[in-house]
């Protein structure tokens, strides 16, 4: 607890990423916690300061600079990128924070069951379970697929939705009800939320249904091409896709075991959002009628 505020700090990580600047504009609606925000940028932590805001440096591939960011914190919210780095990142940071007194360490992790083999699965677990043993207070956020995806690495393209699992049901949440999550279980506190999973998927849908919803939501016609974990590995291969090769290898093996049905409770609905946020999740249609006009721009684009 801060001595001179008297309000637990809360240090959001990502907070200018697509998650953690929601969980950020949650989070300062509230006046009864500090709220701290970090970069591994100096000039984006400088303009976060000239906007008023508090702000340091925290670059988790240094952990040189843990501790200064951690000093006085609370709680904090993890998470990293789809990187094998995950694993070194969050071992030190975890042990940092534990250094600093940190009483809250919340986590966004993926939707996976205990014995998943999808690498990338399987760092986030080990992530969880080193949090667990190191004492500190432990909150874990699943989320399935991102609804928001559709805007980034899977937006349709002249008027085709490809997805890369074939012809497989998964689950679906949209980011805003991530981010309202994260910042309710931070505001809240290990009081509430301690040792505590939290799920997040929230519609079942497959291509079709997904090219369906867009097509009556926008006025547009979305066709659904359904692509093989074949197409996703030479697409993630190329020499200008910019992924990391062994989170590309992990995301290959996410799209072949989803489509054969190895992982098939990603296609299952498990929704802890009322439980937490008093209000239903995002439906997927609900969801695109919000966001009609960036669909209509992207569609209009080809």
């Amino acid at each position: 607890m801060s001595v001179l505020s008297k309000k637990p700090t809360v240090l959001v990580l990502g907070s200018t990423g697509q998650i953690g600047k929601l969980v950020v504009k949650h989070l300062e609606q509230n006046n009864d916690i500090q709220l701290r925000l970090c970069s591994r940028r100096e000039d984006a932590v400088e303009e976060l300061r000239k906007q008023g805001k508090e702000a340091v440096k925290l670059d988790l591939d240094d952990p040189s600079t843990f501790a200064l960011a951690l000093a006085g914190v609370d709680r904090a919210f993890l998470l990293t990128s789809y990187t094998v780095a995950m694993l070194t990142q969050s071992k030190t940071f975890v042990d940092a924070a534990k250094k600093a007194g940190v009483k809250h360490i919340v986590h966004l992790g993926v939707f996976g069951e205990w014995d998943t083999t999808d690498p990338h699965f399987v760092w986030h677990q080990m992530i969880e379970t080193y949090i667990k043993s190191s004492g500190i207070a432990w909150t874990n956020l699943h989320p399935n697929v991102f609804m928001d995806n559709l805007f980034g690495a899977t937006a349709p393209k002249k008027n085709q939705l490809m997805l890369y699992w074939g012809v497989a049901r998964v689950g679906w949440v949209a980011v805003s009800d991530i981010a309202a999550m994260a910042a309710a279980v931070l505001h809240e506190g290990p009081e509430k939320h301690n040792e505590r999973d939290y799920w997040m998927s929230v519609d079942v849908l497959d291509g079709s249904e997904v090219a369906s919803i867009l097509s009556e939501t926008t006025g547009q016609s979305v066709a659904f091409s359904a692509k093989t974990h074949e197409d996703f590995k030479a697409l993630v291969s190329a020499p200008d896709s910019g992924a990391e090769p062994w989170y590309a290898e992990g995301g290959t093996d996410f799209m072949r075991q989803v489509a054969n049905g190895q992982m098939g409770y990603i296609g299952t609905i498990r929704d802890d959002i009322p439980y937490v946020l008093g209000r239903p999740a995002l439906k997927f249609r609900e969801w695109a009628i919000v966001n009609k006009e960036k669909f209509v721009e992207i569609l209009t684009k080809g």
